[in-house]
């Protein structure tokens, strides 16, 4: 569903990106720390193989030129796949990783190509456990508290469990 509003909004406003889908198609991988921990995020939840999400898109008038998907859980796909440099000039990084550890691999994944105006979305990022703040949030937090030129503003919140973020490069703030 997702996918399919931002193909909507791209084509709607003239804008001619190329969409790019990074899942494992295979679910929710292992809980790896602590920070992972959420009653629901079990090993293969949230399961949609990628022949069902190719299905999905052209039920949507989303035609398969129009996308490119990467299969595979983050810490694997996207360590080679950033050495590439693809894909850059990102506007918006939709993520919905829901861990804690997947998220930030895709943040690490996110920090070269990160400008200025860039929007990131959590999809989870009221979502944590009841005994500790988790998952996307917490990775959010972590990551970011950790580098010194990058800030997040709040932008638009989603839903009840949903928070974008435009970017801003505190160079250009300071000049």
């Amino acid at each position: 569903m997702t996918f399919s509003l931002a193909h909507r909004q791209a084509r709607r406003h003239g804008h001619g990106a190329k969409l790019w889908a990074f899942d494992s198609f295979q679910g929710l991988p292992k809980q790896n720390r602590a920070e992972d921990e959420h009653p629901l995020w079990r090993q293969g939840a949230m399961n949609t193989p990628e022949c069902k999400f190719h299905a999905l898109c052209a039920l949507r008038g989303i035609p398969r030129d129009e996308y490119h998907t990467v299969p595979g859980f983050y810490d694997e796909t996207l360590p080679p796949l950033g050495a590439t440099g693809a894909p850059t000039d990102i506007a918006l990084a939709y993520i919905d990783c829901d861990l804690y550890s997947s998220t930030m691999s895709v943040l690490e994944f996110l920090l070269p190509r990160l400008k200025n105006g860039m929007i990131i979305a959590f999809d989870d990022y009221f979502c944590w456990s009841a005994n500790q703040l988790s998952g996307e949030r917490r990775a959010q937090l972590d990551f970011f508290t950790r580098q010194s030129r990058w800030e997040l503003v709040p932008f638009v919140q989603f839903g009840w469990h949903g928070q974008s973020f435009i970017v801003e490069d505190k160079k250009i703030l300071s000049s």
